[in-house]
């Protein structure tokens, strides 16, 4: 009697601790830069990665388990990148996601693969990421090329730019690669490149560069300028304070509120720039996530970095509910295996050598200080 007993009381608390263990959360880093030059890309995208999660976690978690999102702010600083996964690492996540620019998941994805986690970049989009970092690097955007030939290609067929000046945040891999790929296509189309400069993540005095650009002769159709956001208003602005109208294009560092609220509606004219497929899309992920957003925030996204956050950890949510399984590994074969992924940016399919995600890219226009989307370009 005595054996049967505890015999049923070992089972009793081993029934009890699995029932413990199925509820214990299923933690994803979330690196982004809360803080500095890139905030106003990295607090939206993580607003959207913080609405997929409590959207999981209403619907009952993965397996019966929450998902419990760790998210430190990397203050737009490498070290301090480094230093947050570092940490999120040491508590036991699963899976990582975030960052908005190359340069910094530079500085985390690396130390996620060498532990054997998932990285999953909700913004960062230097075509090489996955083959630099390895195979446990997943991004959820397009690639710098694409987006730099849609704009080339708009900037050509559209605006009729046949000489164009490029500016280079020289400080940045993401804004180096945007430019490579810019002159790369332009050029291909038949375009000149008359005129290159440089400027540095932080500065605040572009009156030099406008000076060089104003020098040209003949006057260039339009100046490509790559930069983050923090700089893209300020560029924006002191252009348009000194009489410049040209047409001034990018790639999705332009794609911030900042491009029409730094300079205001009066200057904010005849800017263009690629970005992620999200604004004025009729499609029904688009308009549920809007929907969504506004209830969680009381506003409606900022811009498309926020819903890529979203997709970024709705991609890492779909893997291990294929791999049922929350174990690393097993979420990086899933991530690998993603096809036909309905996010609210678009499709994503891991179906290139390269892994970057072949995806559909908005052409957006700034007159007034109001963003229209002018076309989607298709890869």
């Amino acid at each position: 009697m005595r054996l049967a007993v505890t015999a049923m009381a070992l089972a009793a608390a081993f029934l009890g601790a699995s029932a413990v263990q199925a509820q214990d959360p299923i933690k994803i880093g979330a690196l982004y830069n809360l803080t500095g030059g890139l905030s106003s890309l990295d607090g939206p995208s993580l607003n959207g990665a913080k609405l997929a999660a409590k959207q999981i976690n209403g619907d009952g978690g993965l397996m019966g388990r929450p998902i419990e999102l760790i998210a430190v702010d990397t203050k737009t600083d490498q070290q301090e990148t480094a230093k947050a996964a570092q940490r999120v690492l040491s508590d036991g996540v699963v899976a990582g996601i975030g960052q908005s620019d190359t340069t910094f998941v530079m500085a985390a994805a690396p130390l996620f693969q060498e532990k054997g986690i998932p990285f999953v970049t909700s913004g960062a989009t230097h075509p090489m990421l996955p083959q630099w970092v390895g195979n446990y690097m997943f991004m959820t955007p397009f690639g710098d090329d694409d987006q730099s030939y849609a704009i080339a290609d708009y900037a050509y067929d559209k605006l009729g730019a046949r000489r164009v000046a490029v500016w280079t945040d020289n400080s940045m891999d993401f804004t180096k690669a945007l430019s490579k790929f810019f002159v790369e296509r332009f050029e291909e189309r038949g375009g000149e490149i008359v005129g290159k400069d440089i400027f540095m993540m932080g500065d605040t005095d572009f009156s030099a560069q406008i000076a060089r650009l104003q020098a040209i002769e003949p006057k260039p159709d339009a100046v490509f300028i790559s930069a983050i956001p923090s700089e893209a208003g300020l560029t924006v602005k002191q252009i348009r304070e000194q009489g410049i109208d040209m047409p001034i294009v990018s790639g999705d560092g332009f794609d911030t509120e900042l491009v029409s609220t730094t300079p205001g509606p009066d200057l904010a004219n005849d800017v263009y720039f690629s970005t992620h497929t999200y604004r004025a899309d009729d499609r029904p992920e688009v308009g549920q996530f809007i929907a969504d957003y506004k209830v969680e925030y009381g506003r409606e996204p900022e811009n498309s970095f926020a819903p890529l956050g979203y997709d970024a950890l709705m991609l890492v949510a779909d893997a291990i509910k294929r791999a049922q399984s929350a174990e690393p590994d097993k979420i990086r074969d899933a991530l690998e295996a993603t096809r036909g992924f309905k996010g609210v940016t678009g499709e994503i399919s891991y179906t290139r050598e390269s892994m970057v995600p072949p995806k559909p890219i908005s052409v957006i226009s700034v007159q007034n200080g109001k963003y229209n989307v002018e076309e989607i370009w298709t890869p």
